[in-house]
């Protein structure tokens, strides 16, 4: 992964653990259901992104190298890797 992608990534991280947390301390203040929801939706769109940037740098790099590269079964793998990821991502 290249620096600008893992900072990137390394930043919404910290920013969905911090905002994890403080879902937690709403739930034992006993905030409005409807508020913590909308933080919980809120760490999902973080960590949707961050899902994303990852993606994006794995297509970009590896998933490249393995296209461009003489081994058709190593091509396949890694494009069954990612079709995989959804499959299993859309069934959850």
């Amino acid at each position: 992964m290249d620096d600008l992608t893992k900072k990137a990534v390394n930043q919404r991280l910290a920013s969905a653990a911090g905002h994890i947390n403080g879902i937690a301390r709403m739930v034992d203040e006993d905030q409005y259901c409807i508020d913590v929801i909308k933080q919980v939706q809120a760490v999902q769109a973080a960590l949707s992104k961050v899902s994303t940037l990852i993606l994006d740098n794995h297509l970009h790099t590896c998933v490249m190298t393995a296209v461009r590269g003489d081994d058709p079964d190593e091509r396949e793998r890694v494009l069954k890797e990612v079709t995989n990821v959804f499959t299993v991502t859309n069934k959850k």
